[in-house]
């Protein structure tokens, strides 16, 4: 399969709470915008440390990651981020490791999302265009 990447907005879920309850201004919100890899193999979302710093959160505790070729490491995980992709939003900590956004499993499945292999694009579940659907069974 050939690499898909995909713009995601990335924004810190704590001070979106703030700003919805009118403690600080929408300008207040701390955000990023990168130009993510969408990888099936990853369990989880990453970001790099500078991004968390960017997003201002702190580490909720760590994790251990494995790597593709078997070599295991502990890192941070970051308190919730809200991933919004395609214009589908949701919510989750990511592991803080490495130099780029990764897009993993648990997002695109609670997005419902699809890797459209033969054109190398980040899909929205045909059966579900409009909106995503969570298998609760």
């Amino acid at each position: 399969m050939g690499e898909v990447r995909v713009k995601v907005k990335l924004s810190n879920s704590y001070d979106e709470s703030r700003r919805q309850r009118g403690e600080i201004g929408q300008d207040e919100v701390r955000r990023y915008e990168a130009d993510a890899l969408v990888d099936t193999g990853a369990v989880s979302s990453v970001v790099p440390v500078n991004v968390m710093k960017i997003l201002g959160l702190l580490s909720r505790g760590e994790r251990v990651a494995e790597y593709a070729d078997g070599r295991k490491d502990i890192v941070e995980l970051t308190e919730p981020i809200i991933f919004n992709i395609i214009g589908r939003e949701t919510e989750e900590g990511a592991m803080v490791l490495g130099d780029e956004v990764i897009i993993g499993q648990t997002i695109l499945e609670v997005l419902d999302l699809l890797v459209d292999c033969n054109n190398h694009l980040l899909i929205p579940n045909p059966a579900h265009p409009d909106q995503p659907v969570v298998k609760v069974k």
